[in-house]
């Protein structure tokens, strides 16, 4: 199994807009791309939150082809959506990870 990793900070003042988009449009978009079996949110907890609010989301996929299929003809279009609607109040990173 391969989990996409998402880690965001989002700013205080765009976060409840934020949140709502992410868990009712944002993520289920992506699982409608077909290329993960499913997808989980998590707020990161024990840090500062005067600057933003983290969270961290998971794209459980059954192979790299299948996240591959996603980076290549998914993820630039889905992520211009949040840049679109949130420009500059977000900073986000990404990991790739393998369940051993």
């Amino acid at each position: 199994m391969i989990v996409y990793n998402v880690t965001v900070k989002v700013e205080l003042d765009v976060h409840d807009l934020w949140l709502k988009w992410m868990k009712e449009e944002h993520l289920p978009r992506v699982l409608e791309t077909g290329c993960f079996t499913d997808a989980k949110m998590f707020r990161i907890l024990e840090e500062d939150t005067r600057d933003g609010i983290s969270y961290a989301m998971q794209y459980f996929a059954k192979n790299m082809t299948d996240y591959f299929e996603y980076k290549e003809n998914h993820a630039a279009r889905l992520q211009k959506e949040g840049l679109d609607m949130f420009p500059g109040k977000f900073q986000a990173f990404r990991t790739l990870l393998r369940e051993v």
